[in-house]
């Protein structure tokens, strides 16, 4: 089971997760999330697709992840194909992924804080490349952090269902945000008919973020070509996804202070990003 130790004076939580440490790299020959290879992984939990359940035939598949960080901790891989991401899948697969999010967030909101995250690259966190998200479940008692999405300001695009912004208080540059324009629920709630609106949001907004990213001389100096980034999705009242960018790393001061430097303005990071076209890659 996760060991939760919190700090008696700030009263922010460690998770205790030894079996982290034994978390495969990249170095392993076989892709335990590729087509083929479902029997590598535990026996999987929900699937979109056809097939037989642990045989090929899905288009997005779910298993709990055997290097838990908590004692409800899932893998959601986005699709068979292990060189294509969010932001170059077509927006129908896009849909799917968040469709499976919104289900299995419903499948575990019973049983605690139900956070979904994405970590894209080795600077963000990933250990395999082939995409993936994961959800985790927090027990109630665990206070998160929690920030708040107003002001609504550095509009990047909106519709009549979601806003795109680089919020006044990014801790990141081009840090951006969606939102439900109606103020919304919990992700949970979120419903069909919006999940392909979402799903273009989410693909244009980080295919803008990664034209600024490939070009930047803001970017970290020792990244390779790829486009590296975190998002999640808050799972509490008041939802949003967040978008976090890993143009830099974190360092002494931060570390130290507790206090975050962003390079760049949130209104030239918004005005950055509308001048940016993105691509459609098809339905």
């Amino acid at each position: 089971m996760a060991k939760y130790v919190p700090d008696v004076k700030t009263q922010r939580w460690v998770v205790i997760a030894p079996k982290r440490k034994s978390r495969p790299g990249d170095d392993k020959s076989v892709c335990p999330f590729c087509v083929g290879n479902e029997a590598l992984t535990p026996p999987e939990v929900y699937r979109i697709g056809s097939g037989e359940k642990d045989k090929p035939g899905w288009i997005v598949r779910v298993v709990p992840n055997l290097f838990p960080i908590t004692d409800i901790h899932e893998v959601i891989i986005h699709s068979p194909d292990d060189t294509r991401d969010i932001e170059k899948l077509s927006l129908d697969q896009v849909t799917k992924i968040l469709t499976t999010y919104r289900d299995r967030y419903r499948a575990h909101e019973n049983d605690g804080q139900v956070l979904i995250f994405c970590n894209h690259g080795f600077h963000a966190g990933a250990s395999l490349k082939h995409p993936h998200s994961q959800l985790v479940v927090v027990p109630k008692q665990i206070n998160l952090d929690a920030l708040s999405r107003e002001p609504v300001a550095n509009i990047v695009e909106e519709s009549e269902t979601f806003s795109v912004f680089c919020p006044e208080f990014s801790q990141w540059p081009y840090e951006t945000w969606i939102v439900p324009r109606d103020g919304g629920t919990r992700f949970g709630d979120t419903a069909d008919s919006d999940l392909p609106k979402l799903a273009h949001m989410l693909q244009y907004t980080l295919q803008r973020i990664e034209r600024v990213f490939l070009k930047s001389p803001v970017t970290v100096s020792d990244r390779t070509t790829q486009f590296v980034y975190n998002y999640y999705i808050f799972p509490g009242e008041k939802w949003y996804l967040r978008i976090i960018p890993r143009f830099i790393h974190r360092a002494g001061f931060e570390l130290g202070t507790g206090l975050n430097v962003n390079i760049v303005d949130p209104v030239d990071a918004a005005e950055d990003l509308q001048k940016i076209e993105a691509i459609p890659v098809g339905k």
